[in-house]
């Protein structure tokens, strides 16, 4: 089961938007030079970073420590675990937000995108590629080679137009509290709501 993590497991629209409020910059150009094609992934990443200056790691963690838990997701994944779900989260946010999840609620693998720092912790202005926001589904064909298993026995969560080529792949699609119609029209299924729970009646019961 894979999980996007901005939007569906914690209630925020993006732990990159949320770490640049928190220091008052924006980089909505960086985004935007990145959907039209003019810089990559990997320098829309170095371009966000340098907004933030030379500051630890720490600050970084306790900014995103602050992103709230998206409602209901603690007793969702006590429900998959008793499903004998792998649960993943296949994100082109912060990494320290995936991992601060995977430590709540027990997540099998995540993949997002780190945030390079010196040997005393300060960020170095650099980033390490995982998952760029337009190839989620590269991330997803990978892992299901190495795990062996189909797409079809994939279900896929998300929120975002980013993650529309990986409900055309999956087997069970689930758009998760999104205004975005074209995701809603490619899903399987819509859940309106802001409650993770409300994806557990689409699976074979817990």
């Amino acid at each position: 089961m894979v999980f996007d993590m901005d939007g569906v497991l914690v209630d925020i629209k993006s732990s990159w938007q949320f770490v640049h409020e928190a220091f008052g910059v924006n980089n909505m150009k960086n985004v935007k030079l990145y959907l039209e094609g003019k810089i990559s992934y990997g320098e829309l990443m170095r371009r966000d970073i340098a907004l933030w200056g030379r500051v630890h790691i720490s600050k970084i963690r306790s900014i995103l420590s602050k992103a709230p838990l998206m409602p209901g997701a603690n007793e969702t994944f006590k429900c998959l675990k008793k499903m004998a779900f792998e649960t993943v989260i296949i994100s082109a946010g912060v990494s320290v937000l995936a991992d601060r999840l995977q430590a709540i609620l027990g997540l099998d693998r995540i993949f997002a995108n780190r945030i390079l720092t010196d040997q005393q912790g300060f960020l170095t202005g650099e980033g390490e590629e995982t998952v760029g926001l337009l190839d989620k589904l590269k991330v997803l064909n990978k892992l299901a080679v190495t795990e062996n298993v189909s797409m079809a026995e994939c279900v896929v969560i998300g929120d975002s137009i980013y993650d529309v080529p990986l409900f055309k792949e999956a087997g069970l699609s689930i758009a998760f509290n999104t205004d975005e119609r074209n995701v809603k029209k490619a899903a399987d299924v819509v859940v309106e709501n802001k409650d993770l729970r409300e994806i557990l009646p689409c699976l074979p019961t817990c």
